[in-house]
C-alpha cells in the first residue's frame, strides 16, 4: 500500500473536539499541498465551535463571524462532521486507531478549576464557567439556577471573562434581546433585581487581565453607571 496522504490512500485524520482549534487543525491539513487528506471531527455536543457558541458573549457578535470561516473548512468535500459523539463511550481510543493514520484532540478544558477557598461551596457561590454557558445555551448548563432575587452581586477577577459577566447582569432586556442569549436566559435577566455588581481584583488596574475594548464597553451600556474609587484606580 502507498504512504498515506496520496490519492490511493489519503491520510485519515480524526479530531476530536470542534471548536476553534479543531478547525484551525483541520484548515492546516487541507492546505497542506503535499497530502491527500480526509478528516472527520467528533464532539460530545450536537452541534461545533466550541467556545465560539458556548463561551463568547452573546452581545459580541462580530468575534462569533469566525464560524464563516469554520464553514469553509466544513464545506471541504474531504470533511465530516459528527456530532452527539462521547469518546470513551460512544467510540474507543482503540477504535480510532483502527481507522485512522492520525488523532488530533483538541477538547480543551472541560470544566472550571476549583480554588479551594473557604466558601466556595456555599449557596450562591458560582463558578463563571457555570454562568456564561448557561446564558448562551449550553445543553449541560441549561438547567442551572441563579438567584437573580439579590440586589449585590460580587464578580472576582479582572479578565475579560469577568467584564462579560457584569456586563451581562448590568444591560437592559431590550439591549439583551437584540443578542442571541438563550430565551431562557433572558427570561430570567428580565425579571432580574441585580442593582450593583461589584467587579472584585486581588491587585491593581497594571495588572488586570481585561482588554480595553472589553472594559470600555462597560461605560456604553444603556441603563447602568461606572463607579471606581480613584485610589483602587492607581498605579
Amino acid at each position: 500500500m502507498s504512504q498515506p496522504g496520496s490519492d490511493a490512500n489519503p491520510l485519515r485524520v480524526a479530531i476530536i473536539g470542534a471548536g476553534p482549534t479543531g478547525f484551525y487543525a483541520a484548515d492546516h491539513l487541507f492546505k497542506r499541498q503535499d497530502l491527500v487528506v480526509e478528516v472527520d471531527m467528533y464532539d460530545r455536543l450536537p452541534t461545533p465551535f466550541g467556545l465560539v457558541r458556548g463561551g463568547v458573549a452573546p452581545d459580541h457578535q462580530k468575534i462569533k463571524t469566525v464560524t464563516k470561516v469554520f464553514d469553509r473548512t466544513a464545506k471541504q468535500p474531504n470533511f465530516r462532521f459528527f456530532g452527539n459523539v462521547e469518546i470513551g463511550k460512544d467510540l474507543t481510543v482503540a477504535d480510532l486507531r483502527t481507522h485512522y493514520h492520525q488523532i488530533i484532540y483538541t477538547t480543551g478544558a472541560q470544566t472550571d478549576r476549583n480554588l479551594d477557598i473557604p466558601g466556595e461551596d456555599l449557596i450562591g457561590s458560582h463558578a463563571a464557567t457555570e454562568f456564561v454557558a448557561w446564558y448562551n445555551g449550553h445543553p449541560d448548563y441549561r438547567d442551572c439556577k441563579f438567584d437573580l432575587s439579590q440586589e449585590r452581586v460580587a464578580v472576582i477577577g479582572v479578565g475579560n471573562v469577568a467584564v462579560d459577566v457584569c456586563r451581562i447582569l448590568c444591560r437592559t432586556p431590550n439591549e439583551l434581546a437584540t443578542t442571541d442569549i438563550a430565551d431562557y436566559a433572558l427570561e430570567a435577566l428580565a425579571q432580574s433585581n441585580v442593582k450593583e455588581v461589584y467587579m472584585i481584583g486581588r491587585r491593581g488596574p497594571a495588572q488586570a487581565a481585561f482588554t480595553n475594548p472589553e472594559i470600555k464597553e462597560l461605560g456604553e451600556m444603556e441603563d447602568a453607571d461606572i463607579v471606581v474609587l480613584p485610589e483602587e484606580a492607581e498605579l
